[in-house]
């Protein structure tokens, strides 16, 4: 049985520009990932395509050939010319609909999964165009490497190694689906045409955070009209000890911060999950 690790996403900036005639928004993202948090997908030998949901956040999930796993699973068995037969075990760790990228994660780790599995082999750039059909996210995901996406997410620039930092992730147990916070965002206003400015060294820390400073969120407010809980881990993150930047991640509604190491990212957590007073929050500490 082949295992992969589906980490979290971070969107450490997302500038959003207004809809092309298509609808769909072009991007600018500095995209990270998380070490540790993240789902956990299998795969195994069956007589048809199987998903198996567990893990935390699997209630509710469908199973069914709906879900992003399924369809990513069918798109590389139909461009390899074989019969979609396997058994996969998703263990959900990561909210849903939470900004995170935890179903463009476990659709990027399902190709990479049964991409060996089924002896298939395809390099990583057919892989990324596949991944391109699935959803914004799914291409960086793919990669799991500090990426710039523009474009509609679908072109990806390297920007190298990036300084490393403890990370705190604040889930205020809401779901925030991707479209209608879309929507929220023209309804006011949307924003002028991107400007694609060159990204300084992300290597070094301080340049880094000076970067993010600059560059901001810009689906923030609109997520927070539709989920008010948001602004709530914001102000809790903010309040952290030394705490470096705090944003929402993607969509929302998943909040994080930054701090200088991940030491200090596991005092934040508890700084954090002392403030709650609503329980429902998922709360977690980690590095990127």
């Amino acid at each position: 049985m082949t295992t992969w690790f589906a980490p979290a996403k971070l969107n450490l900036t997302l500038r959003v520009g207004p809809p092309r005639a298509d609808g769909r928004h072009p991007l600018d993202s500095l995209v990270c990932f998380t070490k540790r948090l993240g789902d956990y997908l299998s795969v195994g030998t069956a007589d048809d395509l199987e998903l198996e949901v567990l893990g935390p956040f699997s209630e509710g999930l469908s199973a069914g050939k709906d879900n992003l796993v399924c369809r990513a699973a069918q798109i590389l068995a139909d461009v390899a010319g074989i019969p979609a037969k396997a058994n996969i075990r998703l263990i959900k760790n990561l909210p849903i609909a939470s900004g995170i990228g935890g179903g463009s994660a476990d659709a990027a780790a399902a190709m990479h999964a049964l991409n060996n599995f089924w002896d298939i082999n395809l390099p990583l750039s057919d892989l990324l165009a596949l991944g391109a059909q699935l959803g914004a996210d799914v291409p960086a995901c793919l990669t799991g490497q500090p990426v710039r996406m523009t474009g509609t997410g679908e072109t990806l620039s390297p920007i190298g190694p990036l300084a490393g930092m403890g990370v705190v992730l604040v889930n205020p147990g809401v779901p925030c689906p991707t479209g209608p916070v879309y929507r929220a965002y023209d309804d006011l206003g949307a924003g002028p045409e991107l400007v694609i400015q060159p990204v300084p060294d992300v290597s070094n820390r301080e340049s880094l955070l000076a970067y993010l400073l600059e560059v901001p969120n810009d689906l923030e407010q609109a997520a927070i009209s539709l989920a008010p809980e948001i602004a709530e881990a914001v102000e809790l993150l903010a309040a952290s000890p030394n705490v470096r930047l705090v944003r929402m991640s993607g969509s929302g509604a998943t909040c994080f911060a930054l701090y200088d190491d991940e030491p200090a990212a596991h005092v934040g957590r508890n700084f954090v999950l002392k403030g709650l007073a609503n329980r429902r929050f998922w709360v977690e500490a980690d590095r990127i």
